[in-house]
């Protein structure tokens, strides 16, 4: 099937969220963790966090225009401070029903039943059930003028990973943490590793990386 422009516009706005929103394809699955400045914690499912670099370590996350209540963009703005907690296999459902609309002062952690912990100097709380997490201090945040999407830019200040992930060379094992990914609004699947291959030359095809 083909599908013009004018197609996707003319598609029900739900069919449409679904349908665009499962483009490009498999996405990472993390929960950001934030707290306001009178201490309610606050926990929602994103699937926009994007890699900028890693030298510096900086992050991006994608954010909904503020033209309604936003919590997680308000409290980032309160204080500078994200976590991203990667969703596992064992809270997959918990997950995504953080992205149910629960009051300001209603605690996503307590609703869904996942633990707040905080660590260092970071005001925003982890998931502590999340093998692999790392705090983000907001950097700058720009506004996409073509839908009024903001796009968060921050800095990573410190990380937590289960040691049994961690190769030599710092590459992460995210299929030993049973680690999810996302499609759409609402796919959930788990990774299954081909392999890894070694660093790309010309005229050279890879070849396999021992594990």
């Amino acid at each position: 099937m083909q599908f013009t422009k004018a197609d996707i516009e003319a598609m029900p706005s739900r069919y449409r969220a679904h349908f665009v929103n499962s483009l490009s394809g498999y996405k990472s699955a993390n929960l950001v963790g934030t707290v306001d400045s009178e201490g309610h914690t606050n926990l929602a499912i994103v699937s926009s966090v994007v890699h900028l670099g890693a030298h510096p370590p900086l992050v991006a996350m994608v954010v909904r225009p503020d033209v309604v209540e936003r919590h997680t963009l308000a409290n980032i703005r309160a204080n500078g401070w994200f976590t991203l907690n990667q969703v596992h296999r064992p809270f997959w459902q918990a997950a995504h029903q953080t992205s149910a609309k629960y009051e300001h002062t209603d605690s996503e952690f307590s609703a869904v039943g996942l633990s707040p912990e905080f660590i260092g100097e970071c005001v925003a709380p982890f998931v502590k059930e999340s093998a692999l997490k790392y705090a983000v201090k907001l950097v700058r945040e720009q506004v996409i003028e073509e839908n009024g999407t903001i796009l968060l830019i921050g800095s990573i200040e410190h990380g937590v990973v289960k040691e049994q992930a961690l190769c030599s060379d710092g590459h992460i094992d995210l299929n030993a943490l049973e680690t999810v990914a996302v499609t759409g609004l609402d796919g959930y699947h788990l990774g299954n590793r081909l392999g890894r291959l070694s660093y790309a030359q010309p005229h050279q095809w890879p070849t396999p990386l021992d594990e």
